[in-house]
């Protein structure tokens, strides 16, 4: 067999791959590689369909939109790449087409009982960003506009949200201590945090999948956070290539990194010297996520969208997961193990300034 001289993994034929076509051995192509996804299929965050339907297929065109080109190798153990797949041999029936997006139903409004007529409601129409005067205007276009899966894993919180509520009032409990008499005419609100230079004492945090909200994804925020002149921290778990974030900042523009460790701590290690030979300023390792929380709207909006023909037998077994909806791809790729003891092999990787994200309490942070 043929081997790919640039990754070292046998060169395959697409006939090759469309052997493997069914859920009990299911291969598909992503990004010019054939990966064996037999048993990523059922905790797939899109539902086992998406995966199964498209076994034997070249799926590169449905994850593209929301995924990285190295999605797989992030997530899956490098014995399920089974090869490159030579693109010569690809031919139309093999590769899987999106599906037609049909046209949102117009809401129709309730009629008086007297009368027969019905009434039509207009379509939402994106307001223009200007009429965007604060988050909650962002909030409110956000949920008319996003697909529900997207909008159900970017607004839930874990079980009956109370953390999140709670989270919104803790702000409006903040107070302000007015000064009086002191010289406003000129206002300078450049500062600097962790090496990096700001116009405002703010910075872009990291959130995952952010082509779930725009198709400029991260490429988009690396853009704004120049153009705003405030650090932008990057995502483990994006929807672009570490390498595309990085491109697509301007010279001289200072970054942060968030790191996901990972079970397999060489993936880590790899990661984090790509970041700092990039002259990323500061690491932030998140540590209040060794599993991810139980997010219900995120869960329903799984729990409807999965295939019903292609997993009779897998629903009456019961080995359908649905426990966790978009969440579910990024705690496979987080490791519950991470405890104080990996801090000192944390410093000792990277030569980058070290924070721990998400640290909650007095005593943790003594510890830190």
């Amino acid at each position: 067999m043929a081997v790919d001289a640039a990754s070292g993994l046998p060169t395959l034929s697409m006939e090759e791959v469309a052997k493997h076509s069914t859920k009990e051995d299911c291969w598909v192509v992503l990004y010019g590689k054939a990966y064996d996804l037999t048993k990523f299929g059922k905790v797939h965050p899109g539902g086992a369909a998406l995966i199964y339907d498209n076994a034997g297929k070249d799926a590169t065109a449905l994850f593209d939109p929301i995924h990285p080109k190295d999605i797989m190798d992030k997530l899956l153990k490098p014995s399920l790449t089974m090869g490159v797949v030579d693109p010569a041999t690809i031919k139309e029936e093999h590769i899987a087409k999106p599906p037609e997006k049909k046209a949102p139903a117009k809401k129709k409004a309730a009629a008086p009982k007297e009368t027969v007529l019905e009434l039509e409601v207009e379509e939402f129409v994106k307001p223009p960003l200007a009429a965007m005067l604060n988050t909650f205007d962002f909030e409110s276009v956000a949920r008319e506009t996003m697909e529900p899966q997207a909008w159900g894993y970017y607004s839930s919180g874990g079980d009956d949200e109370i953390t999140l509520r709670d989270n919104h009032m803790a702000f409006q409990r903040i107070t302000m201590r007015p000064r009086i008499l002191v010289n406003v005419r000129e206002i300078d609100m450049n500062t600097s945090f962790l090496g990096a230079s700001a116009s405002l004492p703010l910075y872009f945090t990291a959130t995952a999948l952010a082509k779930l909200a725009h198709p400029d994804g991260e490429v988009g925020i690396v853009k704004a956070a120049k153009k705003a002149g405030v650090p932008y921290m990057l995502p483990t778990l994006s929807s672009y290539t570490l390498d595309e974030m990085l491109e697509a900042r301007a010279p001289g523009q200072e970054l942060f990194a968030q790191l996901y460790v990972n079970p397999e701590r060489s993936r880590s290690e790899e990661y984090v010297k790509k970041l700092e030979e990039a002259g990323v300023k500061a690491l932030f390792v998140t540590v209040d996520a060794p599993q991810l929380g139980r997010r219900e709207k995120d869960m329903r909006n799984k729990f409807t969208q999965q295939g019903s023909d292609v997993q009779g037998e897998d629903e009456e077994s019961g080995e359908v997961d649905r426990s966790q909806g978009a969440t579910r791809a990024i705690s496979s790729y987080i490791d519950p193990g991470l405890c104080w003891d990996d801090v000192p092999w944390l410093k000792s990787i990277t030569k980058m300034k070290v924070l721990l994200k998400g640290v909650q309490c007095a005593e943790d942070a003594v510890m830190a």
